[in-house]
């Protein structure tokens, strides 16, 4: 059985990584030098947190919004 996840990516601008977590799940968060690194990495943690049985998501990921300011 799959299950698909969602996950938030940002790029740090200290370090030029890819950042990525999911949300309300405790712990699935991960880092990599490119996308397909970053998907990997998050993959494993996934994998690995789901050996501990189904988690219980404190959030659920809706979606972004942009808000206009004027300046």
């Amino acid at each position: 059985m799959k299950k698909a996840f969602t996950a938030v990516i940002e790029r740090c601008a200290d370090t030029g990584l890819y950042v990525g977590h999911v949300p309300g799940f405790a712990g699935a968060h991960s880092q990599g030098e490119s996308l397909d690194e970053l998907q990997h990495n998050l993959h494993e943690v996934i994998e690995m947190l789901l050996e501990d049985g189904d988690p219980v998501m404190d959030a659920e990921f809706v979606g972004t919004q942009s808000i206009l300011i004027a300046a």
